[in-house]
């Protein structure tokens, strides 16, 4: 299963090997298996394993087995895993570090990143983006919220613009925003919301 290069950041060999590196290096203190990478990244199981072989032998990844469960890891001690940290952040890390801000918020119900940033990961073509978006559906405290895209936008140098919608607001598509938001490219980090809940 050959995905193409990623737009973001069309170094990578294919979308599927920069998200692979992303989920393992943007978490480095945890080991996942192949199977919940497989899942993770959204293939087959076959296509990880190839994957996970070519980066293992390059020394980007480290392995070992308990039991007949194979566990992955970033090889963060190597010489390239700080650029290769910063480089992933910036290009494919969003979504990580937003789930990781975002999700655990008090009365949320959904979270989901539009705009360049979202068109640029799910392949369409153009420039860099310079801010992400990111739409959080529910009641939780607005306060909260904004300190969450705060530490966003520290970690990744550039503006995090939160828009907070209400269930009912998403679901009924009253107003142009959402309408907009929701004709765009999304990448949902929880949800999306069930309809007519």
């Amino acid at each position: 299963m050959r995905s193409e290069s990623p737009p973001l950041l069309p170094i990578f060999r294919s979308r599927h090997q920069a998200d692979l590196l992303t989920v393992l290096y943007l978490r480095p203190d945890r080991e996942f298996t192949l199977t919940e990478l497989a899942q993770r990244v959204g293939v087959p199981l076959t296509t990880m394993q190839r994957e996970v072989g070519r980066l293992l032998e390059a020394g980007l990844l480290s392995g070992r087995r308990v039991g007949r469960a194979h566990l992955i890891r970033a090889a963060v001690s190597g010489r390239y895993a700080r650029p290769l940290t910063e480089l992933l952040t910036l290009a494919f890390g969003p979504h990580v570090l937003i789930e990781q801000e975002f999700v655990a918020l008090r009365d949320v119900e959904a979270v989901a990143i539009f705009g360049s940033w979202a068109s640029r990961y799910l392949g369409e073509s153009g420039p860099p983006p310079n801010d992400i978006d990111v739409m959080v559906i529910g009641h939780p405290s607005r306060t909260d919220v904004y300190e969450a895209a705060e530490r966003v936008e520290r970690t990744l140098g550039i503006p995090v613009n939160p828009v907070l919608v209400t269930r009912g607001r998403w679901t009924q598509a009253v107003d142009r925003l959402v309408e907009q938001i929701r004709s765009s490219p999304l990448v949902w980090v929880k949800g999306p919301p069930e309809e007519g809940v």
